[in-house]
């Protein structure tokens, strides 16, 4: 079996579940939560059926960023409802739209997608490293995507924490002044760290097969379902105009002023 349909089975079994509770409790938006635990499920079914040393390294990064993502979303979205961006994808709240039409441009897409973007992954498990100096260098930039992330994500929660009339309009401080969008930067670097680790460390030529991998899911999180998305209804806040004048959109930079 290869390790391309490997891959592509683990993310169909992942999203599979995830679309028959779904269905169940009649909200689309849990495939947010299933997005990270398909990569976990692909990483650790190759590392069990290739097992390496290099296999399971990268199985225990993608297991660390993808686990803690679940578990974010999930007790981030617990009791609230359909999320706004699903209704307007499918012309309807839950399943309303019907099985068919859900299953297609939620679950199956996610699932090829999720399939597409572990491309690394899949080619760590058929080639033996070449250069291991250059898996450490992964390492690290996967933790600087990691430190984003988590640090970002909490110094929002503690933002939204305090009461309305207490706190600024725009959070500007801490890495939010350093890039509008710490969360989906962490989230390139990330599979920027596993490329470099995964594929670029085999060789040039898995490197440049598969680098389309990180830069498709870099495009993805800063212009189409990330940082401009969101950005829409950011823009409206006041003060919005100032802060993005101060502080670049996704690649970051010491705050100015």
């Amino acid at each position: 079996m290869s390790a391309a349909l490997v891959a592509l089975l683990a993310a169909a079994v992942v999203m599979g579940a995830t679309a028959a509770v779904s269905r169940r409790v009649d909200r689309v938006a849990v495939v947010d939560v299933a997005w990270g635990l398909a990569f976990v499920a692909i990483a650790l079914a190759l590392a069990v059926l290739w097992p390496d040393a290099h296999s399971w390294l990268l199985a225990a990064l993608v297991v660390g960023w993808g686990g803690r993502l679940a578990w974010h979303i999930g007790r981030r979205s617990r009791g609230h409802g359909e999320d706004p961006r699903y209704e307007k994808m499918l012309g309807g709240p839950g399943w309303s739209a019907g099985a068919g039409r859900v299953l297609t441009k939620v679950f199956l897409t996610q699932a090829v997608v999720a399939f597409l973007i572990s491309a690394p992954l899949q080619v760590a498990a058929a080639y033996d490293v070449r250069w291991w100096p250059l898996v450490w260098v992964g390492v690290v930039v996967w933790a600087v995507g990691v430190f984003f992330e988590v640090v970002g994500d909490a110094q929002l929660e503690a933002y939204k924490a305090k009461p309305r009339e207490s706190r600024p309009k725009i959070l500007d401080t801490g890495l939010w002044g350093w890039t509008r969008h710490p969360n989906y930067f962490g989230d390139a670097c990330v599979w920027w760290g596993l490329w470099i680790a995964g594929a670029l460390a085999l060789g040039w030529l898995p490197g440049l097969l598969t680098v389309w991998a990180p830069a498709a899911m870099t495009y993805f999180v800063r212009n189409v379902t990330g940082a401009k998305l969101l950005e829409r209804t950011m823009s409206q806040r006041e003060g919005w105009d100032a802060y993005a004048a101060r502080v670049p959109l996704f690649v970051p930079r010491p705050p100015r002023g």
